[in-house]
């Protein structure tokens, strides 16, 4: 070792070894390789957590619905008169009684609790008996009498045990001024103001409407009105077989022997107007069985002779006199026997088909399809669901209960609903509709995914098509021909863009773009063809002018010659926006738009929402371009600029091929920030979801959807899970989009790095 100047005799410099720095280097490696491999595990198990998570929210949506026999019993021999109510804890069955009695039932043991009279019966015999709406029951007797009544059951808790208090309370009564037969056939309501509406029937005779209302005047006078009128059957000796009235008592509907249905409207005190008749079985040698209205009064339910399940729209048609028809909108697997009872539940658009061999179905109207099948045993007289529609009952001629625990949180999902048409009630054909919620509970949601997955393509696509353009030319533009003075403003600038919030561009566009742009239509439009053609003709005038004098202008500094080129192209257009909106679109654009094309104007629209998403993407996709661009090797510009090419062929035969695969990479996350996007399309667009390619109308994202819905969205229901699935639908294309990126950038990369 040599010693060194200044220290003693015989002290050398101290020198590290080579070994103790490699050592060290060594370790640093070891840390930073395992802080990055840390950081990238912790990135994609964070990744697939959030996937498991969504995973296991939309999971639910594809569970099989279940019945579980929760307990059967008999009546004792009791096959008639039947019309049985639960209550919501499903503890009690209240049935009817031929000797015109209301008899309670432990629901769990079929213990017998109590029998209560119907005193407006007078001891008379009860020949048939039906449910009306929630508690609500109508019963006939043998001699013709109708009586409307509630059974509500009043099961409280006290000192820790469950007590019926039971209670039978009569509304109305009529009777008949001369003894008549029983009626076979029955239907009716019980509304909420205490009025009732039975429609009846005896053998051979045509259906019955009987309205009864009472009034009390503000001195506490009572007033009774009572109407009866006949409906008239379609022919001579035609037979009704299955009855069936509104809620409200306004609509009624007759099913015939002969396999017709009859629509009529009760009104308001007005004699019944027959608004359509249908034939709703294969022939007219098969009969109508089993009439049931859905919830919400919008469709039918019927039932045949041969077992056929269908259900029908009530739709108005201006072709015909009345206004309305009938038309078929589903149709189900047939039963084995003639279907002798319908229930629907009170909380979806489910029912319960019951048939004389004992079989019961569970189906739902809007997937169109049939979700469970139990057996009850024997022929099936009555059948009812749950208040909460959880549980289900049926109980035989035999007078032998079959009750069933069901479990079916998503009935109105599937792969039909999701992404095939649909025919919902009140429309007049299948189509795909987005409306998870309406104006009462009983609208059937309806969760077609294709009008937001169309929106959500629509979106990307114009602004990816104003966007790419300017974002990519600008790109080449400044990193192969602008100053670099300028260049080190103009790249900076459109950087600092990147940070501007969606919020505030979505607030833009919304509150301020869409209005000022309302008006100016015709001069936007002209734009794209009059400022590109002023630059074509500055550009061919500037190459004529003498050499000597277009070098006093520095190469790069072209773009001070274009900007006010651009800017007067602007002004002009605008200034003639009233002469070409005249001249071109009759005056009037919005009006041209709807009367020349069929097309409908949104001043929100997708030209809105394509500049403004626009200016959210460009800053993204120019950045990574002009680095990629600025990342091309000079000895490459060099060589072909040595060989006799232009600037412009340089960079368009040897720059921007070599720069593609980071031109494709921007390109593609470009993509994959306007598909996110939420804010902007949330605030700038009609925010609905159409299925148009219209630029001139708004849409509906997933995204955005899933913002707007999600807050109000019930924890667990149908809807909330549906927005989970859009997540993972965006997810997943996200990943395919991405992964397909890639492969194409690597291909890419592999063809021109030997460049």
């Amino acid at each position: 070792m040599k010693p060194s100047k200044g220290l003693p005799a015989g002290q050398a410099v101290p020198v590290p070894s080579h070994s103790t720095n490699l050592s060290r280097r060594l370790v640093t490696d070891r840390i930073a390789r395992g802080v990055v491999a840390t950081g990238g595990v912790t990135a994609i198990l964070g990744i697939l957590a959030i996937l498991l998570f969504i995973g296991i929210e939309v999971y639910p949506l594809w569970l099989p619905p279940t019945a579980t026999p929760a307990g059967s019993f008999s009546l004792g021999g009791q096959g008639g008169a039947l019309a049985p109510v639960m209550d919501e804890q499903r503890n009690v069955l209240a049935v009817a009684s031929e000797q015109g009695t209301v008899r309670f039932v432990d629901l769990r043991t079929g213990v017998s609790l109590e029998e209560v009279p119907i005193p407006a019966l007078a001891g008379k015999q009860v020949a048939t008996a039906v449910r009306a709406a929630k508690d609500g029951v109508v019963v006939a007797t043998t001699d013709g009498r109708i009586v409307g009544l509630r059974v509500p059951i009043d099961v409280r808790r006290e000192q820790g045990k469950a007590v019926l208090r039971p209670r039978v309370q009569e509304l109305l009564a009529w009777a008949p001024r001369e003894p008549t037969g029983a009626a076979t056939v029955l239907a009716g309501s019980v509304t909420e103001d205490g009025g009732m509406t039975a429609l009846f029937a005896r053998p051979t005779e045509a259906p019955t409407v009987l309205r009864v209302r009472e009034k009390q005047s503000l001195m506490g006078d009572v007033t009774r009105e009572e109407t009866l009128s006949t409906l008239a059957l379609p022919a001579a000796g035609t037979t009704a077989a299955a009855l069936a009235v509104a809620g409200d008592g306004r609509k009624a509907l007759v099913g015939t022997g002969s396999g017709l249905l009859q629509y009529w409207s009760l009104g308001d005190g007005e004699e019944p107007t027959l608004l359509d008749t249908a034939e709703v079985t294969e022939d007219r040698t098969v009969g109508v069985t089993a009439l049931a209205w859905l919830l919400g009064e919008r469709a039918v339910v019927v039932g045949d002779a041969r077992g056929r399940v269908g259900v029908w729209f009530p739709l108005r048609d201006g072709k015909r006199q009345s206004g309305w028809r009938l038309q078929s909108a589903h149709t189900f697997a047939p039963h084995a026997g003639a279907v002798t009872a319908i229930a629907v539940s009170p909380r979806d658009k489910s029912f319960l088909t019951a048939d004389d061999t004992g079989q019961v179905r569970l189906h739902h109207s809007t997937t169109e399809r049939t979700l469970l099948s139990m057996s009850a045993g024997g022929p099936v007289a009555e059948a009812t669901f749950a208040p909460k529609a959880n549980g289900a009952l049926v109980i035989n001629r035999r007078g032998s209960v079959t009750n069933w625990d069901i479990t079916n949180p998503h009935p109105d999902v599937s792969l039909g609903t999701l992404f095939g048409k649909v025919w919902y009630e009140g429309y007049d054909r299948p189509t795909y509709v987005w409306q998870s919620t309406g104006g009462t509970d009983d609208i059937e949601p309806k969760f077609s995914l294709v009008p937001l997955m169309l929106g959500t393509l629509k979106g990307t696509l114009y602004a990816m098509l104003f966007a790419v353009p300017i974002a990519v030319l600008g790109a080449i533009y400044t990193s192969q021909f602008m100053h670099p003075a300028v260049r080190n403003l103009v790249k900076p600038t459109v950087e600092i863009m990147a940070a501007l919030p969606s919020v505030v561009l979505g607030f833009l566009a919304g509150l301020w773009l869409a209005p000022a742009m309302e008006g100016i239509y015709p001069a936007v439009f002209a734009m794209l063809f009059v400022i590109p053609l002023l630059i074509f003709l500055v550009g061919m005038a500037w190459s004529m002018l003498p050499i000597g004098f277009r070098g006093r202008v520095r190469a790069g500094w072209e773009l001070a010659i274009l900007l006010p080129v651009i800017i007067a192209g602007t002004y002009v257009c605008l200034m003639a926006n009233g002469a070409i909106e005249q001249w071109v679109f009759g005056g009037d654009f919005r009006a041209w738009l709807h009367n020349v094309l069929g097309m409908r104007f949104d001043q929100r629209n997708c030209v809105v929402v394509g500049f403004a998403m626009g200016f959210a993407v460009i800053p993204i996709i120019f950045t990574i371009s002009e680095d990629s661009l600025s990342s091309v090797p000079q000895t490459l510009t060099s060589g072909s600029l040595a060989l006799g090419a232009t600037r412009w062929q340089t960079a368009i035969r040897v720059v921007l091929p070599t720069a593609s695969p980071g031109i494709f990479s921007a390109v593609m996350i470009g993509l994959g920030r306007a598909i996110g996007e939420t804010m902007i399309v949330l605030m700038a667009t009609g925010n609905t979801p159409v299925l148009d390619w219209s630029i001139f109308t708004g849409m509906r994202t997933l995204s955005a959807n899933i913002a707007v819905e999600i807050p109000e969205a019930p924890h667990g229901g149908s809807l909330y899970r549906v927005l989970f699935l859009m997540g993972l639908l965006l997810f997943v294309a996200t990943f395919i989009v991405n992964t397909a990126a890639e492969l194409v950038r690597a291909r890419l990369r592999q063809r021109y790095q030997r460049m």
